[in-house]
């Protein structure tokens, strides 16, 4: 469970971007961004540590497995 924690949003924004996620601007606190053949958005809080509830939605609306963007993380 431990595995998604201590994460900052800069972090996952720089994860995101590997896989061709790209930012479409910034609204307060939290990077928006797209990717070309998604039709969903992905809102992320610039948070020194994002909660593992918020963190599993944003892999889930990628589309992504957490084993999947642990790999990408590292």
């Amino acid at each position: 469970m431990g595995k998604l924690a201590n994460i900052s949003g800069k972090d996952v924004v720089k994860a995101f971007q590997k896989l061709d996620w790209q930012i479409a601007g910034q609204v307060g606190s939290h990077v928006v961004m797209t990717k070309e053949g998604m039709r969903v958005n992905l809102s992320i809080p610039q948070h020194k540590e994002l909660s593992v509830g918020t963190l599993r939605a944003l892999i889930r609306n990628a589309g992504l497995t957490v084993e999947d963007f642990l790999k990408i993380l590292l």
